[in-house]
C-alpha cells in the first residue's frame, strides 16, 4: 500500500479491488463475497470500476479487530497437559 500514500491532486488513495486483495491475502472472490453479504470495507464505485479508499479500509479493518485479552487470560496448555486442567 506504500505506493499509494500520495496523491498529486490532494485526494484520498484508491485501492482497486486486485490490489485490496492482494494486501489482505485474500482472493478477489471473497472481496466481492464481502460486498454481496455486506460485510467487507465501503467503496466507491466508478462506472464498472469499484475502488477502495484507504481510510475505509482502515475503518473497516479496526472493527475486524479482535479485542485485547484481559489480563490473567487463558494460555495454551503446555505440551503433554491437559486442556482441561
Amino acid at each position: 500500500m506504500n505506493q499509494h500514500q500520495s496523491s498529486p491532486h490532494g485526494l484520498e488513495p484508491l485501492l482497486n479491488i486486485d490490489e485490496l486483495a492482494d494486501y489482505l491475502g485474500v482472493p478477489v472472490s471473497t472481496i466481492y463475497d464481502w460486498r454481496t453479504n455486506g460485510k467487507g470495507p465501503r467503496a466507491y464505485r466508478l462506472g464498472k470500476r469499484i475502488m477502495f479508499g484507504i481510510t475505509d479500509i482502515r475503518a473497516w479493518m479496526d472493527t475486524m479487530r479482535e479485542p485485547a485479552a484481559p489480563t490473567g487470560a487463558a494460555t495454551f496448555p503446555r505440551a503433554g497437559e491437559s486442556a482441561r486442567g
